[in-house]
């Protein structure tokens, strides 16, 4: 899943713990700047139970976490850049939770 306009200082740990109230999270991820290492505000949390993550994304998209309003949505395959550069192969098959 996709989670979006997090707090700045929510960390991989307090995100799968968000979770972890509708089950079994896998693994969990903010996104931080490469530079300074701050959150870049959003991050991907994976869970094994369909049924779980929908109702993870029902239950806390939209929901005010810290005074932002989280968005919770289904994740989608990293879109290809043009100019280079190597890429990991994604199964476009796999459907990510």
């Amino acid at each position: 899943m996709y989670v979006s306009n997090l707090s700045f200082h929510t960390t991989d740990e307090d995100l799968k713990s968000l979770f972890s109230d509708f089950g079994e999270v896998s693994s969990s991820k903010v996104i931080t700047d490469r530079e300074t290492g701050r959150s870049r505000g959003f991050g991907f949390v994976e869970m094994p139970e369909e049924a779980d993550a929908k109702k993870a994304m029902e239950e806390l998209d939209g929901k005010d976490i810290e005074g932002r309003a989280l968005s919770v949505t289904v994740a989608r395959p990293k879109e290809q850049r043009s100019g280079g550069g190597g890429g990991g192969s994604f199964s476009q098959n796999r459907k990510r939770w």
